[in-house]
């Protein structure tokens, strides 16, 4: 069955099993979890990076290439969708997860970043952005704001029309150019940029936004590895920045 298709079945999780399951703990040892790890990716074809227990009992936390997914202890029931603690706010778990394994998987591509960096940097965040879309121009015409509030703004490419494809052709023209951080202004004023081939690693970035559960652009990715999906004024994510700390 493939992904899509799959994670588009809610999958009723029989509750019976979890209220007698013992207490979850990040060091409790998963038995089967090789077996559940093979199950997903022949089942779903996407690759498990990591299997823990979840905020649940009786329901395992699968960190893949394509997001969070739960599987029950069995491997018979699925789940994928956001977990919330109704005792903490409405805090999203699911979300929480990815945060730590976000800053790991964006690691190796920052040699591929566009950096805007701010003089007094007091913030980094990384934005996976598109040079045809309308709020990804928005933030790019406030870069000159979002610096002098000591925001530096990493970009990362995710073509919304996916690899291959003439979005992501173009945006490779922008990575490859002589002066990107030039290119990407002129892109997103709606310029065309002269086609340009070198080793951006378009395809890579694209994956590694699927992998961190990116479906739209801007996504914002903050310090601590927490995403803001969307566009956020440059003194409302200066906000968001300073929570966090």
């Amino acid at each position: 069955m493939k992904f899509t298709r799959a994670l588009s079945l809610i999958i009723a999780v029989v509750l019976a099993p979890f209220v007698a399951a013992a207490p979850n703990t990040q060091s409790d040892t998963i038995a089967n979890s090789a077996k559940l790890k093979q199950k997903l990716t022949e089942t779903l074809s996407v690759e498990v990076h990591s299997l823990q227990q979840s905020p649940i009992p009786g329901l395992y936390e699968a960190l893949t290439d394509r997001g969070v997914l739960y599987i029950t202890k069995d491997g018979s029931k699925l789940f994928h969708g956001s977990l919330y603690d109704l005792d903490k706010g409405m805090k999203n778990l699911t979300e929480a997860a990815m945060a730590g394994p976000r800053m790991k998987m964006i690691k190796p591509l920052e040699d591929n970043m566009l950096v805007y960096k701010a003089k007094n940097e007091k913030h980094v965040v990384t934005v996976f952005t598109d040079i045809s879309c309308g709020y990804c121009r928005k933030l790019h015409n406030q870069m000159d704001e979002y610096n002098d509030l000591g925001i530096t703004v990493r970009y990362l490419a995710f073509p919304r029309r996916g690899v291959p494809s003439a979005n992501a052709d173009e945006m490779e023209a922008v990575w490859c150019a002589a002066d990107p951080l030039t290119a990407m202004t002129e892109a997103k004023a709606g310029k065309s940029i002269k086609t340009a081939k070198c080793d951006a690693k378009i395809a890579e970035q694209y994956h590694l936004g699927q992998s961190l559960g990116i479906n739209g652009t801007p996504a914002i990715i903050l310090e601590d590895g927490s995403m803001i999906p969307g566009y956020q004024p440059p003194k409302d994510l200066l906000r968001a920045l300073e929570s966090i700390n």
